[in-house]
């Protein structure tokens, strides 16, 4: 089994509040979940209004498989017109891991 977690770290255009933001990043988690069917959260970055870390986390039993998708994942956040990726870091762990 491979589990493998991905840290989107973004920044956010023209956003003042904290519901402006939550505006912004939830249509992008519910599209990770259902696009690709992984576990997706903002992490991060809760108090700031123009940042947020969202992770990713995906289980395969083919480490590609878990790469894919991550790289997939990074992708689409990349393209979203009204978010600047500032970093992008992805970990892949086997259950073989201690």
């Amino acid at each position: 089994m491979f589990v493998g977690t991905l840290e989107l770290d973004v920044l956010l255009g023209e956003v003042h509040s904290l519901k402006h933001k939550r505006g912004l990043i939830r249509p992008v988690v519910a599209e990770l979940r259902r696009t690709f069917e992984v576990s997706v959260a903002e992490v991060g970055h809760q108090d700031l209004h123009r940042r947020a870390l969202i992770g990713v986390a995906v289980v395969s039993g083919d480490p590609g498989r878990c790469t894919e998708v991550l790289d997939a994942c990074e992708r689409l956040v990349a393209a979203r017109p009204e978010l600047d990726l500032l970093s992008a870091r992805q970990v892949l762990r086997s259950s073989s891991d201690d």
